[in-house]
């Protein structure tokens, strides 16, 4: 990721428009998901809770995005969350997945609604059914920053994410976010995981539609 070029302002030529046609690994995940077999292990007072969970989760095509030379291609996210049979939040994240062809650099952002973002990296190859991405507190660039009462109370010190494509046409995760809590000896990992299963296909980008 250090080998850039001196030319930092020339943007690609040839570039192609149509982004579901160029998403690497992240093609099979471009759709609207659902998954009702979630399993959260979260921190409490009395220790590790189970929560299992319903979820949604809607990854739509972006145009072709670039920094001067770099060409990224990227779906963007929405993810809903809910305890079985009832309609309140249980959790609402927001971000993109992010593909760097010429690397073959993965990027995964995340912001949610109680003062948290990250931003994770991995590398994988175009087909690749597997692949993880990491990000730690300390990194500068693929990090973690968090509101001062969860940096006090609940610092994340890691997260990462491993994602499977199954060749039933379903995708799945394995979330841990390590956490120092205060008032525990020890790190906490509160782990999420779940099977996603297409109930929609996506929607080409708007640059794509009017060709």
């Amino acid at each position: 990721m250090s080998d850039f070029p001196k030319d930092i302002y020339t943007e690609p030529q040839n570039i192609d428009v149509h982004t579901l046609n160029n998403l690497g690994p992240l093609t099979p995940m471009a759709g609207i998901w659902q998954g009702t077999r979630g399993l959260d292990v979260k921190p409490k007072a009395e220790g590790a809770k189970k929560q299992v969970y319903v979820e949604r989760i809607e990854l739509q095509p972006i145009d072709p995005q670039t920094n001067g030379p770099q060409l990224l291609y990227g779906l963007r996210y929405h993810t809903h969350v809910t305890k079985p049979d009832q309609v309140k939040t249980y959790h609402d994240q927001v971000g993109y997945w992010l593909w760097e062809p010429a690397t073959g650099t993965i990027m995964h952002t995340i912001a949610i609604p109680r003062g948290q973002i990250v931003m994770a990296v991995g590398h994988a190859t175009p087909d690749a059914a597997e692949f993880e991405l990491v990000a730690t507190n300390t990194d500068v660039s693929f990090g973690i920053r968090s509101a001062p009462f969860l940096e006090h109370a609940f610092k994340t010190v890691e997260f990462r994410i491993k994602v499977t494509i199954n060749a039933d046409g379903t995708w799945g995760y394995d979330e841990d976010t390590v956490m120092l809590i205060a008032g525990m000896d020890e790190p906490f990992h509160h782990t999420d995981r779940n099977i996603l299963h297409k109930i929609a296909e996506p929607t080409p980008n708007p640059l794509a539609q009017s060709i």
